[in-house]
């Protein structure tokens, strides 16, 4: 594993320092540089050559050399922007982490036991426990349906982007809504980018219907933390989080089941 990040740094990074001056907020580069920067460097390819870019995108930091050119406050992201083109972007600093200090909530767990023995990843699991236990609904105050996981598609001037799982809600008065949900493992990381694709896809594919992306991610003690965001001027920010824990109906007492009525929306 070490070598491979080594080797994945060293193609991201290079291609970053020839193309960077100074002052640059966009720096655009093809996908097909990886493979002349690693002819330069003497570096075998992965058999997966988009897998270099989505590491960095969404699992690991980028190189050290790259993020210390960043002016305090902002981050180097890369973002995709057209087919096979893709950008590294200044934006404004945002880590999206579960916070140590929220309550969490129990929930009676009602997740088949047949589907969570045979869960093969943490995001297979996730998304299924969101789905049997009706979070999203719980989480968003609305009535919502699975359409469709793992939607894979092409939005203008971006590309191809993938959401794991599309919701389609309605509220007591009739209105719409789409919810996108990215579910990420304990280790790894809710990044802004995918957010950011989560609205041109809601905006490209559902023009009509009010979009609400969210992130749901694992963390400790078999707690799901739930992520809602909105697009602003100063880029992405988060809404609203909650905590939920998975439990045995019997482990939910009476006392935990009036406190939640004493908490505020």
């Amino acid at each position: 594993m070490a070598r491979k990040k080594n080797r994945y740094s060293a193609i991201i990074e290079t291609i970053f320092m020839k193309n960077y001056e100074a002052g640059q907020t966009r720096i655009e580069f093809k996908r097909e540089a990886m493979i002349d920067v690693a002819a330069q460097l003497g570096i075998s390819l992965p058999k997966n050559l988009g897998d270099v870019l989505y590491s960095f995108r969404f699992r690991t930091a980028l190189p050290a050399s790259i993020r210390a050119t960043a002016p305090a406050g902002l981050q180097w992201v890369i973002r995709l922007v057209g087919q096979g083109l893709y950008e590294f972007a200044l934006l404004p600093e945002i880590d999206v982490f579960p916070s140590a200090l929220l309550a969490k909530t129990k929930i009676p767990d009602a997740t088949p036991g047949i589907v969570a023995r045979y869960s093969l990843t943490d995001e297979q699991a996730l998304l299924a426990k969101l789905r049997y236990n009706r979070l999203v609904d719980i989480f968003s105050g609305l009535t919502c349906n699975s359409l469709q996981n793992h939607l894979r598609t092409s939005v203008p001037d971006i590309g191809q982007v993938e959401t794991d799982e599309v919701y389609i809600g309605v509220d007591r008065r009739g209105v719409h809504y789409v919810l996108t949900v990215q579910a990420k493992g304990g280790t790894d990381k809710i990044g802004t980018v995918q957010i950011e694709q989560d609205f041109a896809l809601c905006a490209a594919k559902f023009p009509n219907l009010v979009a609400i992306p969210l992130a749901a991610q694992f963390t400790g003690d078999d707690i799901i933390a739930l992520f809602a965001f909105e697009s602003t001027d100063e880029g992405i920010k988060v809404t609203a989080e909650k905590h939920y824990q998975l439990v045995p109906s019997e482990e939910l007492s009476p006392e935990e089941m009036a406190s939640y009525r004493a908490r505020p929306d």
